[in-house]
């Protein structure tokens, strides 16, 4: 087939960017299946294979289409009516009373299924572009992954929770000193900041974790911190809301949203095997996997067909932050 992915963003990610290294991996798993690539994206981006689109953004889409292409996979999206066949991923929020496109995939069940639909496709990541873990290393630290200046990631719970079991925490996304959403000034000497940090830095923090500790507070869409810290051997410690219940089973973590729950289970955390961990990781959620269930919707919507019968609507209501106790 033809492909052609649709991305405002600059690819390959240079540091953080969690759905800009998934498209990205998504498009390698396609190429390496044998089909065209065809990427349509900012001028800055490289890539190593397919073909490259400069996006002109006062120009419309349509027309930065070349006429050969199968399907059109969009990543963000847009008011304008395509001429092709098109899939595209909802890879963020889901506010209450949005309508979504027929053609809408959901990164999760649970994201899915709070928008009436059951059209999802699980992200996976090139694993190859990561380092082999050291899964017999010493380790004496959690560590908290995610935007920490956003409340319902909850890193104040995490920090917390580290504290009380008597615990030292690493804090990936984040500062010790927050004025974006509200002012937030962490003193405790058990939590280690490290800001925003992406690559090898980052790679060597998880790799000497002995486990993600992430109290999320709302509707997590997917959790690309879950799967990388697995990857490294790190067992998750969270709260059951969103797509977490589908991706952590009893063997590789434990969910509550009872902070003393998570508290004595990061104490016991030794029961969780590092091996388990890196090979749930890597055997469930990985590029090749999350390219080949894409092809089957793109095969669908190729032989004119729409994904969902109706328009996906987030009918539940808001809520700004889950309980946590």
């Amino acid at each position: 087939m033809n492909i052609l992915i649709f991305s405002k963003a600059i690819l390959p990610v240079v540091a953080y960017g969690g759905t800009e290294r998934v498209v990205w991996d998504l498009g390698e798993a396609l190429e390496e299946f044998g089909h065209h690539v065809w990427w349509l994206s900012p001028r800055e981006s490289k890539f190593r294979k397919g073909t490259h689109i400069p996006y002109n953004p006062k120009k419309d889409l349509n027309s930065q289409i070349p006429p050969q292409i199968d399907i059109v996979h969009l990543h963000c999206e847009t008011q304008e009516k395509l001429n092709f066949p098109y899939v595209i991923t909802i890879h963020g929020k889901t506010p209450p009373r949005k309508t979504f496109d027929r053609n809408s995939i959901f990164i999760s069940n649970d994201q899915a299924q709070r928008c009436g639909s059951t059209i999802f496709v699980h992200n996976g990541l090139n694993w190859s572009n990561y380092p082999k873990p050291d899964l017999s290393n010493n380790r004496d630290r959690f560590h908290f992954l995610g935007k920490a200046a956003w409340k319902v990631k909850n890193v104040k719970g995490a920090i917390q929770i580290a504290q009380k079991a008597k615990e030292r925490i690493d804090i990936l996304g984040g500062t010790r000193l927050n004025f974006k959403m509200g002012f937030r000034l962490t003193l405790t000497p058990k939590a280690r900041f490290h800001g925003i940090i992406g690559g090898e830095k980052k790679f060597s923090v998880l790799n000497q974790s002995k486990g993600l500790i992430f109290p999320v507070r709302w509707h997590e869409p997917f959790g690309l911190a879950v799967i990388e810290s697995l990857w490294f051997g790190a067992p998750v410690f969270g709260t059951p809301y969103g797509s977490l219940p589908e991706l952590i089973t009893d063997e590789i973590g434990y969910l509550s949203k009872h902070s003393s729950d998570l508290v004595n289970a990061i104490q016991d955390s030794e029961r969780y095997c590092r091996k388990r961990c890196h090979s749930y990781a890597g055997d469930s959620f990985n590029n090749l996997t999350m390219a080949h269930k894409y092809l089957e919707l793109y095969e669908k919507v190729a032989s004119g067909k729409t994904l969902n019968p109706t328009n996906p609507i987030c009918t539940q209501p808001g809520q700004s932050l889950l309980p946590f106790e």
